[in-house]
């Protein structure tokens, strides 16, 4: 036997070493006994599964953090303005909201900034370098200045009002 061996199909894509596995044998019941320590065993699993399922709620659950608007930071020199567009219109059904940031800004500066001025709790923060375009009128060029925009997920149950009613 070679060490290869292992690993040759056989039977339509199978391996040898799929097809020697023996499967496990049941217990041989021995009486009256054997019955009662049955029906312990599958109290225990179904008091397990209960409380498996109840730690998954717990866990799928997030509660939102307390955090506070403060009267006065920093915030305004990283996020320049919220970037409204008719998709970062639908990405706010979704929680995501769309900023246009500071260059050098970074993504805990920019959480902690949402965070400050609009007094929500922030989940995720993703950050674009849009690039500058190249444009034309008549024989003269100029380029339309870039930008670095930020997407920021909020905690479920959180909400921003960018657009005044």
């Amino acid at each position: 036997m070679s060490i290869f061996d292992r690993f040759k199909k056989t039977k339509k894509g199978m391996r040898k070493a799929e097809i020697h596995v023996h499967p496990v044998r049941p217990r041989m019941s021995n009486g009256a006994g054997s019955a009662h320590a049955n029906e312990k065993a599958v109290k225990k699993e179904k008091v397990k599964e209960a409380e498996m399922k109840e730690i998954k709620e717990e866990k799928a659950i997030k509660l939102p953090k307390r955090v506070e608007k403060k009267a006065f930071s920093d915030a305004w020199r990283i996020l320049e303005s919220p970037h409204v567009t008719e998709k970062s219109g639908m990405l706010a059904e979704k929680n995501h909201y769309v900023f246009k940031v500071s260059p050098s800004a970074n993504k805990q500066q920019i959480k902690q900034a949402v965070q400050d001025l609009y007094g929500v709790a922030v989940e995720k923060v993703r950050i674009i370098n849009i690039p500058r375009k190249a444009r034309r009128l008549g024989k003269s060029q100029g380029f339309k200045p870039g930008f670095r925009k930020a997407m920021v997920k909020l905690i479920q149950g959180e909400k921003i009002e960018i657009m005044p009613r």
